[in-house]
């Protein structure tokens, strides 16, 4: 059995691959969405749900209530007394595998879901912003693994397995999450309906 210690600082290994997700993520979006007429844009699928621009928003959205509320809530945790590390290691990896697996449909919080806040091109930009700021936070803030918070996501994932996740793993989860929004695009764009006719215009 893995002995329990104090909590650890991030590693520096910790931070860049948390770094690299976060950029991977970002340009796998905009390889996806390069190009994009409005009509492909706005393609509501046969399949049902969300239009590309409409998963973006939502990508956009998940993104700042991490940079927000959650981040507020772990700073306003208390300190974990004790640190894991082969626990740690496992739930990493099962945020990294799990989350962006599209095998698995689970309903997000109605404030979540996207309202034509911003048009395509501004969640764009939001996004990479957004991508620059976890990544400052990532780089800035060793001690996120001292803290954890509960997470709907994580618990319905492992069916109430696990309930938490520190700042590290929350971040791990929104490259995850844009990952698994982009695999959504990509299926988007594979539909037989879908429009074909791409063209570089400012959207």
């Amino acid at each position: 059995m893995p002995t329990a210690v104090l909590s650890q600082e991030l590693t520096p290994a910790e931070i860049e691959s948390a770094r690299l997700d976060l950029e991977q993520a970002r340009d796998a979006v905009f390889s996806a969405t390069e190009g994009l007429s409005e009509a492909q844009w706005d393609y509501l699928p046969e399949s049902g749900g969300w239009s590309i621009a409409a998963n973006l928003e939502h990508m956009v959205v998940i993104q700042e209530i991490i940079l927000g509320p959650i981040a507020d809530a772990l700073a306003n945790s208390a300190e974990t007394s004790s640190y894991d590390a082969e626990a740690v290691k496992v739930l990493d990896a099962l945020i990294r595998t799990k989350f962006p697996d599209r095998s698995r449909k689970f309903p997000s919080p109605e404030s979540t879901h996207p309202q034509r806040r911003w048009t395509p091109s501004e969640s764009l930009n939001r996004l990479s912003a957004n991508t620059l700021r976890l990544i400052e936070r990532l780089e800035s803030t060793p001690s996120l693994r001292h803290r954890s918070v509960p997470s709907p996501p994580m618990n319905a994932m492992t069916n109430g397995e696990h309930k938490s996740m520190d700042g590290y793993q929350w971040i791990l989860a929104v490259a995850a999450h844009t990952e698994r929004h982009t695999r959504q695009i990509l299926e988007i764009t594979a539909e037989p309906g879908f429009p074909r006719n791409r063209a570089t215009c400012d959207t």
